[in-house]
């Protein structure tokens, strides 16, 4: 592990079965890649700073398809990284965590990775959905963060976000939805 890390950027579930195939795909999402890889490079030049990597990745019977239809199963190119961030991924494992719910929160080992990064002033979290895994992590984190009084301030830039869309799910109505909502929460939106 890096020594004084003071600058952590999330990626939240750049994986194929959000981007590229699969039943909850939406292509228009890959319009995002380009601006996570170049701040991606930035993070990965500064020794004070890293990248996490989270991947939505499930068993078969996972509980969440009761409520979302079947999508990113474990060992499927589903679950992996789109290829233009793969290599963020290679060689850092440490900071790769695999999620089995919508909030990577309660991925194995993230917590527990978050409290021992003690210097940690900023996060900034970019990846999708917007309104589903990147809200339901920036939010409880917020909240950690407010629970034990560290001042680690979140931030969500908007050209590193996006959500599907769909007949009953507006794009831009949910996006600005999670943006309000996020934003009342104490989370930096720019």
């Amino acid at each position: 592990m890096k020594e004084k890390i003071s600058k952590a950027f999330i990626l939240v579930d750049m994986v194929n079965g959000f981007v590229n195939e699969g039943a909850m795909s939406d292509k228009y999402i890959a319009h995002i890649i380009p601006r996570q890889h170049e701040y991606m490079k930035e993070i990965q030049k500064d020794e004070n700073s890293i990248n996490i990597i989270i991947k939505d990745m499930h068993k078969e019977n996972c509980r969440e398809f009761t409520h979302y239809p079947v999508h990113c199963l474990e060992n499927t190119s589903e679950s992996e990284v789109v290829d233009e961030l793969k290599e963020f991924e290679l060689g850092n494992e440490e900071y790769v965590f695999p999620k089995n719910s919508t909030s990577a929160i309660f991925a194995p080992r993230f917590i527990e990775t978050i409290e021992k990064l003690k210097d940690l002033e900023e996060v900034v979290i970019g990846g999708c959905c917007t309104d589903i895994c990147v809200l339901n992590l920036a939010i409880p984190l917020q909240n950690y963060f407010d629970q034990m009084d560290r001042n680690v301030k979140i931030t969500i830039y908007k050209d590193m976000v996006e959500t599907y869309d769909s007949p009953t799910h507006n794009r831009e109505e949910y996006n600005e939805m999670a943006f309000k909502l996020m934003s009342q929460a104490g989370i930096d939106i720019i």
